[in-house]
C-alpha cells in the first residue's frame, strides 16, 4: 500500500512538473490580440530560438496607446525557466516557472507586489493570459486571438 502512495505522489509530480526547455513553450509563439469596444491589448511571441522566446506587448483604447511592457522567457543562471518583465521601461522582474508545458505556462514570485502570478493558457484557438496575486485575487484576464 506504502509503495502504490509512493509511486501515485511521484507521476503526481511529474504531471505537475514545470518544462523542461523553453521550446516546450512554442505554443504562446505568435502574434495576439485582445479586444473589448475601443481598448485593445496586442502581445507578440517569437518562436522560442536558443533557449529564449522573445515578447512585447501594448495596451490602449481607440488610436491612443496607454501601455507598454518588454518580455522574455529563458532560464536563468541558476537554469531554472522564468518569464522576465519590464513593463513600461521600469526595472525586469523575475518570474520563475512553476508548472508550464503543452498548453500551459505559470510563472510566481510571491514576492512581488502585483502581479504575483501570471498564467498564460491555450485553449483552441484561444490564449487566456491572467495575472493575480498569489491567493488568485484581483484577477485580471485577457482573452487573446490570433491576429491574422
Amino acid at each position: 500500500m506504502r509503495m502504490a502512495a509512493m509511486a501515485l505522489a511521484a507521476l503526481l509530480s511529474l504531471a505537475a512538473a514545470p518544462a523542461v526547455e523553453v521550446g516546450d513553450l512554442q505554443w504562446l509563439s505568435g502574434s495576439w490580440v485582445s479586444r473589448d469596444g475601443d481598448r485593445w491589448t496586442e502581445e507578440w511571441w517569437t518562436p522560442p530560438r536558443g533557449g529564449i522566446m522573445i515578447g512585447a506587448g501594448f495596451s490602449g483604447r481607440g488610436a491612443k496607446a496607454t501601455s507598454f511592457e518588454h518580455m522574455r522567457i529563458m532560464a536563468g543562471e541558476d537554469g531554472a525557466i522564468a518569464f522576465y518583465g519590464m513593463p513600461g521601461g521600469a526595472a525586469t522582474v523575475r518570474f520563475p516557472l512553476v508548472n508550464g508545458g503543452e498548453g500551459e505556462a505559470v510563472f510566481e514570485n510571491p514576492a512581488h507586489d502585483y502581479p504575483q502570478r501570471i498564467r498564460y493558457r491555450l485553449e483552441g484557438e484561444t490564449l487566456v493570459a491572467t495575472t493575480s496575486l498569489m491567493d488568485g485575487s484581483r484577477e485580471q484576464r485577457w482573452i487573446y486571438r490570433r491576429m491574422e
